[in-house]
């Protein structure tokens, strides 16, 4: 049976594209953004939602306490803002949603709720925001902070946040810009109101001195996988990525997030909810499998470039641990909670090394032929009940784009699980019409 149609993203990071073939001029040019730029218009010729553009803010050395690995194999720096180069890629494009990470914890959120309107405004409604509240003590030394604040903690922060922003952006009504030569008013002010917001972490007097986006606010993006992170998710965002392992714990995560957005009182088909893959395609099953192969014997690359991950997104330094035993039990992290505990139940009793080095980041593996990998994904949502699927590359390369866009997205275009055109103007509502 097929299932409904589904929704494509693009996880990207505005990293080094992959340098290691030597084959490529883009990573020495990718800074001037033109390689995202082809990469976001092959993801709308291809039917994506959406491409995201995370983000982190400091240079990890947490790794054996340098930052020799991380710039080694260029995990999280050096990398580009990407508030500024979501107009790069809206002004290169037409219809396709361009998502850029912001942090709660650090910007301020009259700062952020004027960068987006202004984005919104410029990107012609196609502008989201991940919300992230970001986990790493070294981003906090950056702005001020010995140690990034408790987990917890920074949910509540970022749940007031929001609830600023949200006034902000709601400070000029869709009637506010009147633009009356006879009267002589351009904007109405009855139409403009500060918000006067005093609460437990911001003081906002408002308004806002940006207009009122084409979408009112941006589509909100997050990535809540601990119980914390969930309730927050379900409240405020209209989509969420998560990596949870294996079909079962899929559909266990998307009905749980269902369950909690209709207890705040939200409607359940909102909150769409997509799942990470890192599909390996070939134009045959042997081709995509022998591409995986090659992957696996390169173990020591992938080893030190997991390390990297763990390091910058759980502020854990494997360096002190034995490489040849399983990850100890009171191993804790005041960064990703959620996913750590996801990851920790993939390695189960393999050894660090052997875990890590065979690793990808992904909810479902799918490597095969086009029609293969096809019939998983078309498989996995009917199980699953939707939403749709996040890709995932680190780093990406053109000759990966092309094995999605030009390889994959044809097959699923050709039995109507994706999208053949955008029906509505704005991100948001083309996320809801399906």
């Amino acid at each position: 049976m097929t299932a409904a149609p589904f929704r494509l993203g693009w996880f990207g990071n505005l990293t080094a594209p992959n340098w290691r073939s030597g084959w490529s001029e883009d990573a020495t040019t990718w800074t001037d953004a033109r390689f995202y730029v082809d990469m976001v218009r092959a993801m709308e010729r291809a039917g994506f939602d959406f491409m995201m553009l995370e983000d982190s803010l400091m240079v990890p050395d947490i790794y054996a306490g340098t930052a020799e690995l991380e710039l080694k194999h260029a995990v999280y720096a050096p990398k580009l803002d990407p508030v500024p180069v979501v107009s790069m890629l809206a002004y290169a494009t037409e219809h396709i949603g361009i998502v850029a990470t912001a942090s709660t914890t650090f910007y301020p959120p009259y700062l952020l709720a004027r960068a987006f309107a202004t984005l919104d405004h410029v990107t012609r409604g196609r502008v989201g925001w991940n919300v992230v509240t970001s986990s790493e003590d070294r981003a906090a030394q950056n702005f001020g902070m010995d140690e990034i604040p408790e987990h917890d903690r920074r949910y509540d922060v970022a749940a007031e946040f929001l609830e600023v922003t949200t006034k902000l952006w709601e400070s000029w009504t869709e009637k506010a810009i009147v633009a009356d030569p006879e009267s002589g008013y351009y904007a109405d002010h009855t139409q403009v109101n500060p918000i006067h917001h005093r609460g437990e972490f911001f003081d906002v007097r408002g308004p806002l001195n940006t207009p009122r986006g084409p979408q009112g606010k941006p589509v909100i993006c997050q990535a809540g996988s601990s119980p914390k992170g969930r309730d927050f998710a379900a409240r405020n965002a209209d989509m969420l990525l998560t990596i949870p392992n294996g079909l079962e714990e899929m559909k266990n995560y998307r009905d749980d997030i269902r369950e909690r957005a209709a207890e705040a009182g939200r409607d359940p088909d909102e909150v769409k909810v997509f799942f990470v893959v890192a599909p390996i395609v070939g134009r045959t099953d042997a081709e995509a499998q022998a591409k995986y192969e090659e992957f696996l014997a390169d173990g020591q690359h992938n080893f030190e470039f997991q390390m990297c991950n763990f390091a910058a997104t759980m502020e854990i330094d494997f360096s002190v641990l034995d490489p040849d035993l399983p990850i100890p039990e009171d191993v804790t992290t005041n960064g990703h909670q959620g996913q750590f505990a996801i990851w920790k139940k993939v390695f189960g009793d393999r050894s660090i090394r052997d875990a890590a080095s065979a690793m990808r980041i992904a909810s479902l593996e799918l490597i095969g032929s086009p029609t293969t990998i096809a019939d998983k994904m078309d498989e996995a949502m009917e199980y699953v009940g939707g939403d749709g699927f996040m890709f995932l590359s680190q780093p990406p390369s053109r000759s990966y784009i092309s094995d999605i866009t030009e390889g994959l997205c044809p097959e699923l275009r050709r039995r109507g699980l994706i999208r053949t055109g955008f029906g509505h103007r704005t991100f948001r509502d083309n996320l809801r019409s399906f």
